[in-house]
């Protein structure tokens, strides 16, 4: 990256409220439009330095495509970048589930406004084999890349392996396979970063944000105690942001045990109502904590006001660490560049992190697709995700193949995709109500 292809601060703020406002389908979806905005309109990064951060931020715990975003600012223009960038990543969604949350708790289920975000949902599923496509003609180069990320795929398909074993596998096959090359790595480039990473500096950086982080939670243990609900809240975001590695499904499997089973702040059914809101809208998937944040707080008895606070806090504490993560670590991050080993290492960790998107892109296409996604049971303990095929939605697999022709062929835009595709929803459902 040179100084000249760096954009002002005002660019880098109208492309990442771009991102935010388009980014819809999840962690595979938002990665690919990241990159078509930063790597090939924009060429404010190169791609080697895209996937390397990419592959850190999945080392990470929480939401990974907040995170890439946080860490482009931050590569454009050090703290102040990754603050614009993480922020208006999350924000446009996150005022939409907002008021989306209201909605449903006030007034149920709107049929014309679930007719668009099933429409929306065939655009989504385009944009996850876009990203497929995209990363991984990038990202599968060198010996062991493909085997890497059909290992990892099936890892996860088959048998649900832990997400960190997935990716420490993948580390140590890439260090095995850089034993056999001795090609030294890419020296890092000039960047708006500092050249040698400071342990004190980053000790402080790690301080000071975790400090902000842990406060709206401290304040409300302090005023309204250690049962209340918001200070639940708080205590159980901040526990899911340093504990769920594996993406956004492995956030929202212990989530709906804790919100569900543990604390009763919703039901299964309210759940699966939120998962399917914030899947439909721009921001990434764990805006679904939002969600469950602003039910537990209505529940709570405290009516609008209560359930504001509470979908802040958890807002908050699912966000706020992803600045803790890469504002202390990536200045090491980025220093491992120029290790042999340790990008060997990161290499094959992207390579498995296409097998991860690959697994997230058929799981979504399924349960698009198919009413209802049942489990065959195979030995040792395997499973393979099993479609009811009485529960098949023609519509809906018509509307997908259409968008992803849209997308691929005719390279329609974002905007437009997703326009297309909420009217599409809205036409069928105002159809057979006729």
């Amino acid at each position: 990256m040179t100084a000249e292809a760096r954009p002002t601060l005002s660019e880098l703020t109208a492309a990442s409220f771009k991102v935010g406002c388009l980014g819809f389908g999840g962690p595979a979806g938002q990665i690919a439009l990241m990159h078509r905005v930063f790597v090939d309109e924009k060429k404010w990064i190169d791609e080697d330095r895209y996937l390397h951060a990419l592959s850190y931020c999945t080392l990470l715990p929480g939401p990974e495509a907040q995170q890439l975003a946080t860490y482009v600012g931050w590569l454009l223009h050090g703290v102040k970048g990754g603050v614009i960038a993480g922020s208006l990543f999350v924000l446009p969604g996150a005022l939409i589930v907002f008021v989306l949350s209201w909605v449903y708790v006030t007034a149920g289920q709107q049929p014309l406004v679930a007719a668009a975000f099933f429409g929306i949902k065939a655009a989504v599923v385009a944009l996850v084999l876009e990203a497929m496509i995209k990363i991984g003609k990038r990202a599968l180069k060198g010996a062991g890349a493909w085997p890497i990320a059909i290992a990892a795929f099936l890892a996860l398909l088959i048998w649900s392996a832990p997400f960190p074993v997935v990716i420490l596998a993948a580390a140590i096959i890439g260090v095995l396979l850089a034993l056999r090359d001795r090609k030294p790595a890419t020296a890092p480039v000039e960047s708006a970063i500092e050249s040698t990473p400071s342990a004190w500096r980053a000790i402080a950086t790690a301080v000071a944000w975790g400090v902000a982080w842990l406060a709206p939670l401290g304040m409300s243990l302090l005023a309204l105690g250690s049962d209340h609900v918001l200070t639940r809240i708080g205590q159980l975001f901040s526990t899911l942001a340093v504990v769920t590695f594996g993406g956004a499904y492995a956030t929202l499997a212990y989530l709906k045990q804790e919100a569900v089973e543990v604390h009763g702040w919703l039901t299964a059914g309210q759940m699966i109502d939120g998962l399917g809101l914030a899947e439909t809208t721009p921001g990434p998937l764990v805006l679904v904590n939002e969600f469950v944040g602003f039910v537990a707080g209505w529940q709570g008895g405290g009516g609008l006001a209560l359930a504001t606070l509470g979908a802040l806090m958890a807002a908050w504490c699912t966000f706020a660490p992803s600045f803790v993560w890469i504002f202390a670590g990536a200045p090491f991050a980025e220093r491992l560049r120029s290790n042999r080993f340790a990008n060997a290492a990161l290499k094959g960790i992207t390579a498995a992190v296409l097998g991860v998107i690959a697994n997230l892109a058929l799981w979504f296409a399924l349960h698009v697709v198919f009413g209802t996604v049942d489990a065959l049971h195979l030995p040792l303990g395997a499973e393979l995700p099993l479609p009811v095929w009485p529960s098949f939605q023609i519509a809906a697999a018509l509307m997908c193949v259409i968008a992803t022709v849209a997308l691929l062929r005719f390279k329609i835009g974002v905007v437009w995709l997703i326009l297309a595709s909420a009217a599409c929803g809205v036409a069928l459902r105002i159809a057979r109500l006729a």
